[in-house]
């Protein structure tokens, strides 16, 4: 597998990004349905050319994929995902990004194209708290009850595992969240967890055959 595991946004690391993809022309897949519980349109609009744009400056051609157009055809997904080199999924709420991978086929992305090296899994904040073991824990920082148009009632609790530590992002750093992350830490220790503490801007790099 091929992890570029960011707190916030891109982080201090963008070569190594680029080396772990392997070219600077590679397409990348830009998701950000952990933000479909928020109401302000704008806002998330502004924030999504900002993603493209960042991405954009470092040589990549980014394009953005909503999930919620193949909760019908999780098929659909995988087919298109197949021609990315990488995909870049914002942060947001985990519990709703979870949803709309589980209700979009991403499981079978997950087997066939990221656990085989196909696809670069990369991505900020809630993006690494769903490839993690639980999301038991992030309900102290992310709301756990939030809703959005066309999603399952059902909270999702365990991540795909796709690493063995459990992330603690916006660890003391200048995030509104962050106050809460200390709690959520406290939380974590207390179930002998094995985790990592990411401060914004913080990354970490995985690389496996």
């Amino acid at each position: 597998m091929k992890l570029y595991l960011s707190s916030y946004k891109l982080g201090d690391d963008t070569a190594g990004f680029v080396k772990l993809v392997g070219k600077t022309n590679a397409k990348v897949a830009v998701i950000d349905n952990a933000l479909d519980c928020y109401s302000d349109v704008l806002r998330r609009s502004n924030n999504l050319d900002n993603e493209l744009d960042s991405l954009k400056a470092i040589g990549f051609m980014p394009e953005h994929i909503d999930l919620r157009h193949y909760f019908n055809n999780n098929d659909g997904l995988f087919e298109e995902l197949k021609q990315f080199d990488a995909v870049w999924v914002l942060g947001g709420n985990s519990f709703i990004l979870m949803k709309a991978m589980r209700q979009s086929g991403f499981d079978r992305v997950v087997e066939e194209l990221i656990k085989t090296n196909k696809l670069v899994y990369a991505g900020y904040s809630a993006a690494l708290c769903v490839i993690s073991p639980t999301l038991d824990g992030v309900e102290l920082v992310d709301d756990v009850y939030a809703v959005a148009d066309g999603y399952d009632d059902k909270t999702i609790w365990d991540g795909y595992g796709l690493i063995d530590f459990y992330p603690i992002v916006h660890y003391k750093s200048d995030h509104p969240e962050s106050k809460l992350v200390d709690k959520e830490l406290e939380y974590v220790k207390s179930k002998n967890r094995n985790y990592k503490t990411l401060r914004d801007g913080e990354t970490i790099i995985i690389s496996t055959e």
